[in-house]
């Protein structure tokens, strides 16, 4: 589906996703967000994922302004940017505090069990500094 092609509930939750964030519903910007929202379900994505369900859904977007798109979603706080390795970014529509499965078999994030983990102290931030927030990537391997 395209953002002319959505059903009225998908459109509705599209829009009010990108008002949340105070984002202009752009013809991009929706159809970007009916990938990751339209369903109402939490996705996990790289910017190249996203690229390629855009495609495969006729939606014409560059990969320029997925990865824009994808850092003004995140600076709207919309999403949330998850590094692994230093250099690969997944993008994360659940914005609860909780951690995640890094796969490295096939290079995907899943959702961890916020409830089985429990953090009992974090170092001082140093001075002039606080913690903005915790992320924490259980990296596996499957046997």
């Amino acid at each position: 589906m395209t953002g002319s092609n959505m059903t009225d509930h998908t459109q509705s939750r599209c829009y009010d996703w990108l008002s949340s964030g105070g984002l202009r519903p752009t013809r991009q910007r929706l159809a970007l967000a009916e990938r990751l929202v339209g369903d109402g379900n939490d996705r996990h994505v790289t910017a190249e994922s996203l690229f390629d369900a855009c495609v495969a859904c006729g939606d014409r977007v560059s990969l320029a302004t997925v990865y824009n798109t994808l850092k003004a979603f995140c600076e709207a706080g919309l999403m949330r940017e998850i590094t692994v390795d230093g250099s690969k970014s997944y993008f994360d529509t659940n914005m609860s505090d909780h951690p995640h499965f890094y796969w490295e078999d096939d290079a995907s994030l899943t959702d961890a069990p916020a409830d089985q983990l429990h953090i009992s102290a974090l170092p001082n931030a140093p001075e002039g500094a606080e913690i903005a927030k915790v992320d924490v990537v259980i990296r596996l391997r499957r046997t």
